[in-house]
């Protein structure tokens, strides 16, 4: 059997098609247009092209973007003025810091210093606890892409079996609440580096997410046939061939694994391009809402 790829480009071009017509109708009735701001301090260079990708994705879409450049040195007061003076910019709806910063230790609180409303990256506490209550809320824009990629391919949650591997804050965890609530209803487990025999876990699974940084995290004798895999890694594989000198690859063994799997997301190509999209619907949902209110 050879799985059905599942091709997040593909899926996040119909996604950016249908935001761009809701950039357009906002802007007929407001006469506004979503603002999403992205804070990048220091020059990672995988940051800074992960930007610069935001920042063509807005373009298409008919979002105003404004990207802010803070050198690594930046001070924890710097960087908490900068978030302070977008949460009272009137132009902008959406604050993204991306990371990591350059001193790690700093993330919570630049995270809780950005207005919950404008948080489209939905890392702050308060959008965190809503989605966890199961009210309205920004959810992190990856989980978010893995729920738009299952649902789009049509695949069944309710009642199924779901195994997540990888209990971040940014993917792992929040994924598997989104997984479990009410409208989804999977059955969800999720594992993590003290879990006692992962396969044990996968083998049973309908559906396996896997966020874990790990090449070859999930191999095909740790999957049922007819399984859906959907691979969230991105890393950097050491391959001479290449001019970079590496390659990308996810978390699972695409090779063996699209053998046994009924469908499977590819590394690149899957679920990233979705995790851009979803920004972008979080930063137009965000200003509805603020127009909505009269902000």
């Amino acid at each position: 059997m050879a799985a059905r790829i599942l091709d997040g480009k593909s899926l996040a071009a119909d996604l950016r098609a249908e935001i761009a017509a809701g950039v357009a109708d906002l802007q007929a009735a407001t006469g506004r247009v979503p603002g999403l701001a992205v804070v990048l301090v220091g020059d990672d260079p995988a940051s800074r092209s992960y930007v610069a990708g935001k920042g063509k994705a807005c373009a298409a879409a008919g979002i105003y973007s404004r990207q802010l450049d803070l050198p690594a040195t930046a001070t924890r007061a710097e960087i908490l003025a900068t978030v302070r003076a977008l949460n009272a910019d009137d132009a902008i709806d959406g604050i993204l810091v991306q990371l990591p910063l350059p001193d790690s230790s700093i993330e919570r609180e630049i995270i809780e210093a950005i207005d919950p409303a404008k948080d489209v990256d939905g890392f702050h506490p308060t959008n965190v606890g809503r989605m966890v209550l199961g009210l309205p809320a920004f959810v992190p824009c990856t989980p978010n892409g893995v729920l738009e990629i299952l649902r789009r391919a049509g695949v069944p949650l309710a009642g199924a079996s779901v195994v997540v591997v990888g209990r971040s804050q940014i993917v792992g965890r929040p994924l598997s609440i989104l997984l479990s609530q009410k409208g989804v209803d999977a059955t969800v487990t999720l594992c993590h580096t003290r879990t006692k025999d992962v396969a044990r876990f996968t083998r049973e699974a309908d559906v396996v997410v896997v966020a874990a940084g790990r090449p070859r995290t999930l191999t095909a004798d740790m999957v049922k046939p007819g399984a859906v895999v959907i691979d969230v890694g991105v890393n950097r594989v050491p391959d001479a061939s290449k001019a970079a000198g590496y390659r990308l690859a996810g978390d699972v063994d695409f090779a063996e694994v699209a053998e046994k799997a009924a469908a499977i997301t590819p590394v690149p190509g899957g679920v990233g391009p979705l995790t851009i999209a979803m920004l972008l619907k979080n930063t137009l949902e965000a200003a509805r809402r603020r127009r909505a209110a009269g902000a």
